[in-house]
């Protein structure tokens, strides 16, 4: 929870205490009902907040740390972490290190993506989009930018240069492959790349 919402729920029960001493004891059934209903909505945040998985990371840079930049965003921005600018010339590829280090649970999986801003405006891409950081994976997180563009491309110290997001995966451990004579027939069934046509 943020200290923003706990501090909401506080000045709401500090307001009802008030009123529950200076009231007679036939207006306080309204404030009881009052009060159970935030005390309701605050066991539910409390519940979705320890429910909540946790990206533990260690940031061995001096830029700052990974943060969702805004509310509901599903990635947040990875940054160079250099001692000279890079030069990524026309159709090279390079590996950018960034100083982080994830510790990611079982079931989820860091992707790597490229941003959107970085390959609309210079056609800089992460090469391998979207990137896997499995559960096991403990070194540094590198990212393989490639320049796809006509002109040279520079990174300084500090650039944010790649996204990552979380999500959950049917690892090892959570799937169980099993092996087939047959598979069952749907309607699809092989079509595959323009099966659905043009409109």
């Amino acid at each position: 929870m943020k200290k923003s919402e706990i501090e909401s729920y506080l000045r709401e029960l500090e307001k009802i205490d008030k009123q529950l001493d200076g009231c007679d004891n036939g207006d306080n059934e309204d404030l009881l009902k009052e009060l159970n209903h935030i005390l309701a909505d605050l066991s539910k945040d409390i519940e979705l907040e320890l429910s909540k998985p946790t990206l533990k990371f260690v940031n061995r840079s001096d830029n700052p740390d990974p943060v969702f930049a805004h509310e509901g965003d599903s990635g947040f921005d990875l940054r160079a972490n250099i001692q000279n600018n890079v030069v990524i010339n026309s159709g090279q590829t390079k590996l950018i290190p960034t100083g982080l280090y994830f510790e990611v649970g079982k079931g989820l999986e860091v992707q790597i993506r490229s941003r959107s801003g970085l390959a609309m405006h210079y056609n800089v891409l992460v090469l391998n989009s979207p990137g896997t950081i499995d559960s096991q994976y403990r070194g540094e997180i590198q990212i393989i930018l490639t320049n796809l563009g006509d002109t040279p491309f520079v990174i300084q110290h500090g650039d944010r240069i790649a996204q990552a997001v979380v999500c959950p995966v049917y690892g090892e451990g959570l799937l169980n492959l099993e092996k087939v004579d047959d598979l069952t027939e749907t309607k699809r069934n092989s079509d595959g790349f323009g099966s659905t046509g043009k409109s």
